[in-house]
């Protein structure tokens, strides 16, 4: 579930602990769960990180960046279910990977914890993060969205803009939760093609981008019912109380007060919408 609001949350959660620490040692933890996938393997990891100051810890879109000094970094993926934790996990059994880490006397480890196994770990050098992150499959970062992009990129296809906003090599960070709440902050249909959105009504969707995403972070993102996201410290997020259409189906709009939310399919992911606020 992990999209832009809580992958950043994340990111400040761990940067200020993490940034200026050494690596004394990183572990896979035991589990008896399917295995994250990782690379390039946990002892060139070892290798290649033991002892290394932690220069930065920033986001890309959906992904988590621990880079070192020396110029090699980490990259976590979330994924569904992902998280990065300085507290206490929700349980251990589905810890999969540990960064054991020094500050001054201080010594302290933040953990990679994730229940569904998809999330991905990988150490890169500078060329193959350079490609992975400024290369063709990642488009702009949500949060930097112009005019321009928005027009060029969706100007270019006819699938339904819910659809195209999900795509990461349009726009990168947004995920199904934000998508129906963007959209509805703008007053423009799921259903909507995104090559026919005009100027006036991308103008909307920009301004509603920044405007959700921004108060998700503000509220540390959104843990919905099955409790699975939690910020660094193993805490609920609360944006979910702001929720104003999604997994909202059935209940009256709280925007217009007089219209009920829906629930479509598109791509085959549940999208929440008004028909009176986002008409066609």
């Amino acid at each position: 579930m992990p999209e832009l609001p809580e992958v950043e949350t994340m990111v400040r959660g761990i940067r200020d602990s993490l940034v200026g620490s050494r690596i004394s040692e990183v572990l896979l933890p035991p589990c008896a769960c399917r295995p994250i996938q990782i690379f390039p393997g946990i002892e060139e990891m070892r290798q290649t990180s033991h002892g290394e100051r932690i220069a930065a810890v920033r986001r890309r879109a959906k992904r988590v960046v621990i880079q070192l000094e020396n110029e090699h970094a980490f990259v976590i993926e979330p994924r569904m279910t992902g998280l990065m934790l300085l507290g206490d996990p929700p349980d251990r059994e589905h810890l999969r990977f540990e960064w054991r880490l020094i500050s001054g006397r201080r010594r302290f480890s933040v953990w990679f914890w994730d229940r569904r196994g998809l999330g991905t770990l990988k150490l890169l050098n500078p060329e193959e993060l350079e490609k992975l992150l400024t290369g063709p499959v990642l488009g702009p970062d949500a949060l930097e969205l112009t005019l321009e992009h928005l027009r060029n990129r969706l100007g270019k296809t006819d699938r339904p803009v819910k659809v195209a906003l999900l795509d990461q090599k349009l726009i990168a960070g947004i995920g199904n939760l934000y998508a129906s709440e963007i959209l509805h902050l703008a007053g423009i249909s799921p259903a909507t093609a995104s090559s026919k959105i005009s100027t006036s009504r991308l103008e909307r969707l920009l301004s509603a981008t920044q405007e959700v995403l921004q108060l998700a972070i503000r509220y540390e993102g959104s843990t919905l019912g099955d409790g699975t996201y939690r910020n660094a410290l193993n805490q609920d997020g609360s944006y979910q109380n702001q929720h104003r259409v999604y997994a909202r189906e059935g209940e009256v709009c709280r925007t217009c007060g007089t219209g009920e939310i829906l629930r479509i399919v598109q791509a085959q992911r549940s999208t929440f919408y008004c028909p009176r606020c986002q008409k066609r």
